[in-house]
């Protein structure tokens, strides 16, 4: 836990698991440095199209499914009031998206987040920069105040800037953001940085392969009866509905001096399988936990 609150950016990579390869060594290499693990989905709906997958999974990852109006997941209001924007939830917190994607602008718009779309941060062709410059960091320093304590960078299929398209611009920014976020450097012990890469729509029986289960534990083995339920499957001492146990996000984090590292050497699920440190924990605790480093909410779990 650092000293001072910390600013947050989240990077994004909305259906873009699939795509990285050995040529993505930014992306590579932060996984290598960051701590590493998985974020648990829920279920689609059997109707679920491209444009209702992308507003589930990102309202999952803000805890926003009663404002989605997830029919699977469990209703804790009382009664339908307005959902609270994000500034109510997280102590005033001031929270951005980035995005083309039109429902997503108005879903993050109606949850209190600022909404710009590309263009209006690519103009100068430096997206690393501004955003840094959004967050308070000038010049290799930390202001004392910022626009904004938190910022979600959504990149899915297709989007192109600057030459460059969906995986490669991940990529790109991935390697210019972590340029200047040295170890040593005061942007680099302030800035909290959070990669997160999905498999999107489920496309064959393959992915059921990509499960967050080790096989020797599951149902039907020796040793199920005494493997007790992890915890990103239970909620307030319930079990939670509806748990999708494969395909979970892939997400690596890191901020010098606060996150542990583990001995992930690759961004990929096998590695982060077999070597990651956070293990497994519900998309929708992932907010929280960032809003606890930028000493916006309090601790989630041990």
């Amino acid at each position: 836990m650092a000293d001072k609150p910390s600013r947050g950016l989240v990077l994004y990579g909305d259906g873009l698991a699939r795509l990285i390869g050995p040529a993505q060594t930014n992306l590579h290499g932060f996984a290598y440095r960051a701590s590493c693990g998985f974020l648990a989905l829920h279920h689609p709906s059997p109707s679920e199209n491209e444009e209702t997958r992308i507003i589930r999974e990102f309202a999952e990852i803000l805890d926003s499914n009663e404002a989605y109006g997830n029919p699977d997941v469990e209703n804790t209001r009382e009664e339908k009031l307005p959902f609270p924007t994000v500034a109510e939830r997280f102590m005033g917190m001031k929270a951005a998206i980035i995005t083309d994607d039109l429902s997503l602008k108005s879903f993050g718009g109606t949850l209190g987040f600022k909404v710009f779309n590309w263009n209006d941060l690519t103009q100068n062709g430096d997206l690393a920069s501004e955003l840094l410059k959004l967050l308070g960091f000038q010049e290799g320093k930390m202001l004392e105040t910022s626009t904004f304590d938190l910022i979600f960078v959504h990149i899915g299929a297709g989007v192109k800037t600057n030459g460059l398209k969906d995986i490669e611009l991940v990529n790109k920014l991935v390697g210019d953001l972590s340029h200047v976020a040295l170890p040593e450097s005061d942007v680099g012990s302030r800035l909290h940085m959070s990669v997160i890469m999905s498999y999107g729509a489920m496309v064959g029986d393959d992915d059921l392969k990509l499960s967050v289960f080790d096989s020797k534990l599951e149902n039907g083995s020796e040793f199920s009866v005494v493997f007790p339920r992890q915890s990103y499957t239970m909620k307030r001492g319930k079990p939670r509905e509806n748990v999708r146990n494969y395909c979970p996000m892939l997400l690596a984090q890191y901020q010098s001096a606060v996150t542990r590292m583990d001995t992930v050497e690759s961004f990929s699920y096998r590695d982060i399988f077999e070597n990651g440190g956070n293990l497994v924990i519900p998309a929708d605790r992932f907010l929280h936990e960032v809003a606890f480093k930028l000493w916006k909410a309090p601790k989630y779990g041990a």
